[in-house]
């Protein structure tokens, strides 16, 4: 499975080389962490094997800060339009990396398989059905 990705202004390009769907672990998240980085109510990240993904054009900007728990997170984003593309933190950076699902150019393919934080979730916004939910993680 063959799915590609850019930034909003196209200086970043990217390609994910997966088996298939199941290869990427989908999530909705409702920390303040992720609100936080994606300016919204909720991440939307897939996580895929570091391997997996492939730069064709651009070099993303990289911000590195502790993210509140002893752990630092790795954020990598277009520097001319600002587009998050992934992260990944240091406990996992030779492992995974976590896609912002909305930079894929199909971000159907991916649907999330699961959401986390959800006591944090915005009172107007529906629970996902049929996937993995859970009220509070260690972060």
């Amino acid at each position: 499975m063959l799915l590609t990705g850019s930034c909003f202004c196209h200086n970043i390009e990217y390609e994910l080389e997966l088996e298939s769907a199941d290869d990427a672990r989908t999530s909705v998240c409702h920390c303040r962490n992720c609100k936080k980085a994606f300016g919204t109510n909720y991440g939307l990240t897939a996580k895929v094997p570091k391997d997996a993904f492939h730069l064709k054009a651009g070099i993303p900007k990289e911000h590195a800060a502790d993210n509140g728990s002893g752990v630092v997170i790795h954020r990598e984003f277009c520097d001319n339009c600002g587009s998050f593309i992934l992260e990944y933190g240091d406990t996992v950076k030779d492992q995974f990396r976590y896609i912002c699902v909305g930079s894929l150019d199909d971000p159907e393919a991916l649907p999330p398989k699961g959401e986390f934080f959800c006591k944090a979730r915005a009172s107007w916004m529906p629970e996902i059905p049929n996937v993995f939910h859970k009220q509070e993680v260690k972060q």
